[in-house]
């Protein structure tokens, strides 16, 4: 894997974008209207901001699958951050949704630990590349360098068939969460010390 830089952002949220679109967690936020599909490439770009900014972005080596990984306590507000979400709230969730994002961003990192985490926030494999290897090489290159870092992996699915798969590299369930349809809070660090 390496890491991304700025001119792979396109290439990222498309990746991302296609990757998502029928995931009932960015649905939630995301209007079902005519554009919805260029609402989920503004949080996707939004998303790729914010880990350029605060976390990491990699593509596998072969760029058929990318990741956005972000360090929650590194994030500062910024000007061009503020943009970001400006932006995001415009073109991507609209204003209805962003108490909803605010609201459902605040319970799930309720269920973090105080130190530092390593948070996957999102890993997609282009369509034709899917049932590879390709995700699975990432996520374990993912899983060593959160190890390099001594920091743990946390992450959420809304997308029970991705539970198994997630539980292959060491990554287990710790907390369910009801949004009206259910987030499977994950992570490598046992439950007792979360």
């Amino acid at each position: 894997m390496k890491l991304a830089k700025r001119s792979d952002k396109d290439l990222i949220v498309k990746m991302l974008t296609d990757s998502f679109q029928d995931n009932k967690s960015i649905n939630y936020l995301i209007p079902n209207d005519s554009k919805r599909m260029n609402r989920i490439s503004e949080l996707m770009a939004y998303s790729f901001e914010v880990c350029m900014a605060s976390g990491k972005v990699f593509l596998s080596d072969d760029e058929q699958a990318c990741a956005l990984v972000s360090a929650p306590e590194k994030k500062k507000t910024t000007f061009s951050g503020l943009l970001h979400e400006v932006r995001l709230v415009l073109f991507g969730i609209g204003l209805k949704n962003a108490l909803k994002a605010m609201k459902r961003e605040k319970a799930i990192s309720a269920n973090y630990p105080d130190s530092p985490i390593y948070y996957l926030w999102f890993i997609g494999v282009k369509p034709q590349a899917q049932g590879k290897g390709v995700g699975g090489k990432l996520l374990t290159e993912i899983i060593e360098d959160a190890e390099v870092e001594h920091r743990p992996v946390f992450l959420e699915t809304s997308t029970l068939k991705n539970i198994p798969w997630y539980e292959r590299y060491g990554l287990k369930i710790y907390k369910e969460l009801d949004f009206g349809y259910t987030l499977y809070l994950i992570s490598n660090k046992t439950n007792d010390n979360i």
